[in-house]
């Protein structure tokens, strides 16, 4: 937590904090995944008058994440870069009816984890792949066809079609 309380006291006023993160593992609805490893939240944090501040920072992260394709873990890296401005005239109520997403200020107070955590959730990737052709796994046996083959039959054909299918097969066997 950071005391916003000192850089609100003088219009102009500008501090610059590091902080290190405060969890080891970011856990969302889609799982949980552990940071590999993170740098000190760089934060700079500047007086705009009339209790208006400019809340700009860094952090670089890599977490695991599994390929969409064969599930093995990918380490992932997250260059998160932020800049914010934050109205401190509003209380946490105004900042809830006006949609504001100021979830990492508690009264005059900067959360860094919630504002982090926020950051992250916002450029979280849609696919993470561990390699561009990444084949996979077999749907049938579970094997990675990165590593192995399997000699599971991988054609998936319609169910609808599955009665042709028997005829056909039926036909091979004479």
């Amino acid at each position: 937590m950071i005391d916003l309380t000192k850089v609100l006291n003088s219009d102009g006023k500008e501090i610059h904090a590091e902080e290190m993160i405060g969890f080891e593992t970011f856990v969302s609805r889609l799982g949980e995944f552990p940071i590999t490893s993170s740098t000190p939240v760089s934060l700079t944090i500047k007086n705009k008058g009339n209790q208006e501040l400019q809340l700009s920072g860094m952090v670089t992260l890599h977490v695991l994440i599994p390929c969409s394709r064969c599930l093995e873990d990918v380490d992932t890296e997250f260059v998160i870069e932020f800049d914010k401005e934050l109205d401190m005239k509003m209380d946490d109520g105004e900042r809830q009816k006006a949609l504001d997403e100021h979830s990492y200020i508690e009264g005059y107070n900067l959360d860094v984890d919630e504002l982090v955590y926020g950051e992250i959730l916002v450029n979280w990737p849609v696919k993470v792949l561990c390699k561009e052709d990444c084949k996979g796994i077999c749907s049938v046996c579970g094997t990675n066809l990165n590593l192995s083959t399997c000699s599971c039959e991988t054609t998936d054909l319609d169910p609808r079609m599955a009665k042709i299918r028997d005829i056909f097969s039926k036909f091979k066997e004479v």
